[in-house]
């Protein structure tokens, strides 16, 4: 099957869209220029979001003002550790029809909507936190043996606070990894704070000006997926993801001193997605290695398990990535050295 590839126009019109998409987040916004790019690349690669930050950093305001961009509806769930599973995915609820006839009915919840914020997904309890893996990883919901489609897009778009702070439940790694990509969002500088306390009261942000139309947003999903993606970068995508699993050929020495598990091949996938979503952002049909690098992190960082003996030597996932992007070429190919072809003459 031949792959269909973008034309110039279609590259110059994606263009166009990207960037009037991150104005519009620098300006409501301020600061995380390169967050807001993440962000989106994980949603055009038709991911789910993970941003840790501690409190008040704009982390909901970030996915709010998105929601808003892409004129998709969007629901807020605020976790907490009463929080039910039946508060998110919904119940069915005994009624009483015209007939006189009492049958049960299901009321859908907050999760039946295009973009879902879990704010503050790590307070609620493991219980309630599994409830959304169907729905993350199957864009559906299954309650008393019937099955509902959830509407088409579907993001979760979740914020967590730091593991440390009182009131939080870890994710377990089964729905961290449901997650394309994880950002931690960091305090803003001192001279954005001053823009914001000096030209919004209270914090409060401008309104959005522009939003993109549900056919701008589809065309630029079809966009997406023209893409190419060579086998050479695809070649180089799974060494790095099988690097990350210890005690193996070829695995660089700090993954088998820090590591105790690798990313799985969801992690693969992940990465060739999000790689040519950042093609598409860079105005390129075709995703390259400098894409991957680009990406890698983000993705990789929440999905590798470290042992006891990273934390004592302060070492973190993105420590790991970042090392064996050094380390790895991007081709397995090995050239013939200047040494062994004067030999040969």
């Amino acid at each position: 099957m031949k792959t269909q590839l973008l034309e110039p126009y279609e590259v110059e019109s994606a263009g166009k869209l990207i960037s009037n998409i991150l104005h519009q987040l620098k300006a409501v916004v301020l600061g995380h220029e390169d967050t807001h790019k993440m962000v989106l690349i994980s949603l055009l690669s038709r991911g789910h979001l993970l941003l840790e930050g501690v409190p008040g950093v704009g982390k909901t305001l970030l996915v709010r003002t998105l929601s808003k961009i892409m004129g998709l509806e969007f629901k807020r769930v605020q976790f907490t550790p009463d929080l039910m599973p039946g508060d998110i995915l919904g119940a069915h609820i005994l009624q009483t029809g015209e007939n006189g006839k009492r049958e049960m009915e299901f009321h859908k919840g907050p999760v039946f909507t295009n973009i879902l914020l879990a704010d503050e997904i790590n307070r609620a309890t493991p219980k309630t936190q599994a409830a959304l893996l169907e729905a993350m990883q199957e864009n559906c919901v299954t309650l008393l043996g019937k099955t509902f489609a959830l509407p088409s897009p579907f993001f979760v778009l979740a914020t967590q606070n730091p593991i440390e702070l009182e009131g939080t439940y870890p994710l377990p790694e089964a729905q961290v990894d449901r997650f394309l990509v994880k950002l931690t969002i960091k305090t803003i500088d001192s001279s954005v704070m001053t823009d914001l306390i000096t030209t919004r009261r209270r914090g409060e942000p401008p309104d959005v000006t522009w939003t993109i139309s549900k056919k701008e947003l589809s065309v630029l999903f079809e966009y997406m997926d023209k893409i190419f993606l060579p086998k050479p970068v695809g070649g180089y995508i799974s060494r790095l993801v099988a690097a990350t699993w210890p005690n193996r050929e070829k695995t660089p020495g700090i993954v088998d001193d820090y590591v105790s598990f690798g990313a799985s091949p969801r992690a693969a996938i992940g990465i060739s997605e999000a790689a040519r979503a950042h093609a598409l952002m860079d105005g390129r049909p075709t995703a390259g290695f400098d894409d991957v690098k680009k990406v890698a992190v983000p993705v990789l960082n929440h999905r590798i398990i470290l042992n006891y003996k990273a934390g004592i030597d302060n070492i973190n996932s993105a420590n790991i990535v970042e090392e064996l992007i050094s380390q790895i070429p991007d081709t397995d190919v090995e050239l013939p050295n200047e040494i062994s072809i004067k030999q040969e003459k």
